[in-house]
């Protein structure tokens, strides 16, 4: 399965980002993929407990975004959406266009939770606060 391998590499990356900010665990990671990217969201959806399972976003909440197909046009220069099976321009309709984006699958965003290393003691019941990545 190829999803699989490719959440076993997205969570090494998210693991040298939670250590490198100091953080106890994951909360949330925000995926885009795009539909020409190679990878199936659902499949990759199934995979990711699988994955996650002993690390620090064991318990992360896994958001997928869809990221859009936009095609440059040369002929007319314009950026425009298009259907990942019909990348015409949607400004004037050629075909002479190139991807811009669609094929990405990008780490979007990470939610991680880090403790309070400052001042540890000040509220028995504190537990650290969240930083966005």
């Amino acid at each position: 399965m190829h999803e699989l391998s490719v959440c076993l590499s997205l969570l090494e990356q998210v693991e040298r980002i939670a250590r490198e900010n100091g953080a106890e665990r994951v909360e949330r990671i925000l995926l885009r993929i795009g539909p020409l990217s190679g990878v199936e969201a659902s499949l990759l959806a199934n995979a990711y407990p699988l994955a996650a399972a002993g690390t620090v976003a064991e318990h992360a909440v896994l958001d997928i975004e869809a990221a859009p197909v936009r095609v440059g046009c040369d002929d007319c220069g314009a950026e425009t959406e298009a259907a990942a099976n019909r990348l015409l321009c949607g400004a004037c309709g050629s075909h002479r266009t190139r991807l811009v984006s669609g094929d990405e699958m990008l780490l979007a965003r990470l939610e991680l939770h880090v403790p309070d290393v400052e001042n540890p003691q000040s509220d028995p019941g504190s537990v650290g606060g969240d930083r966005l990545l």
